[in-house]
């Protein structure tokens, strides 16, 4: 196993790795949308869900990967009725279509709209 770590996507606030490599997968911890610069959350799903997609994008490049290698999402929202704003921004990362999960939850860190973890291929 192999830990990935990187300054570009924000840090842990409890005790997991932003994400490991494993015969040569990448998983990443959930990313919720945290802006590693200056801690600060943007307003709005669509702005949250575009900080949640960069910080998984930092944590596959950190680990010689990117977005049209992922193969699998799970997504949770803090509201189904966000739904469609969430995929208008995740479809312009996840490209590739990768196999998802999206689910409603009562709520998130930090009172968050969204939170994305992925899996890919080195």
């Amino acid at each position: 196993m192999k830990l990935i770590n990187t300054e570009k996507a924000p840090g842990a606030i409890g005790p997991y790795s932003q994400g490991f490599e494993v015969n040569g997968v990448i998983y990443t911890s959930g990313q919720i949308p945290v802006n590693p610069e200056n801690g600060e959350v943007p307003e709005g799903i669509a702005a949250q869900a575009q900080q949640s997609c960069k910080n998984v994008g930092a944590i596959l490049e950190a680990a010689g990967s990117s977005f049209a290698k992922v193969f699998k999402t799970t997504c949770f929202l803090a509201d189904m009725g966000d739904f469609a704003a969430f995929n208008e921004v995740y479809g312009k990362y996840f490209v590739s279509k990768p196999a998802r999960s999206c689910v409603a939850v009562k709520t998130l860190p930090k009172g968050v709209l969204c939170e994305i973890e992925a899996a890919a291929e080195k």
